[in-house]
């Protein structure tokens, strides 16, 4: 009130229990998160990226080529030529993933730079709104921009996501 800049409280721990890759987003555990992304591949990707047979240019080769270079990269560790790759592959526009979105998010947060993880994180909830992986990666860019209430409030949305989805799962 007075000017004085009110340091944020730590997140509370969500309500629920948290899957692998909440507890590890909880924990800030970037090594943790990388080998679940590079664990679940492009799982969740199935039904975002349908292409018609006119689509398979050399335009769309070459796009699908910088990803693998950018999975390469991300699964060697080598997160700033990752997010070249990956970058060429989002430019491109043709195709929507948010697990390149997700990707990219995680190694611009190894490279110290969460304003532009926080982006990604965020677009990548847009092609999929209801992915529990983009409320993760927003929560732990959240953390890092010391917005420490928001992120709490992230990793709860993303754990509800992912019980929702799991309940769902089972009722089918």
């Amino acid at each position: 009130m007075l000017g004085i800049p009110k340091q944020e409280e730590a997140p509370s721990t969500p309500q629920r229990p948290l899957s692998a890759m909440g507890e590890a987003c909880s924990r800030m555990d970037l090594t943790a998160i990388h080998q679940i992304l590079v664990a679940t591949h492009y799982r969740d990707d199935e039904g975002t990226n349908e292409l018609s047979f006119q689509e398979w240019t050399q335009q769309m080769r070459d796009m699908l080529e910088a990803r693998k270079r950018g999975d390469y990269a991300f699964r060697d560790k080598d997160f700033k030529t990752a997010i070249d790759n990956y970058s060429q592959f989002i430019d491109v526009g043709t195709m929507v993933s948010p697990t390149v979105f997700a990707r990219r998010s995680l190694c611009y947060l190894l490279c110290d730079q969460p304003d532009p993880a926080l982006r990604d994180a965020m677009q990548a909830q847009c092609v999929y709104p209801d992915w529990p992986t983009a409320f993760y990666m927003q929560s732990v860019a959240l953390a890092k921009l010391d917005m420490h209430k928001d992120a709490a409030d992230m990793l709860n949305e993303a754990a509800a996501l992912e019980e929702k989805k799991q309940r769902g799962a089972r009722g089918s």
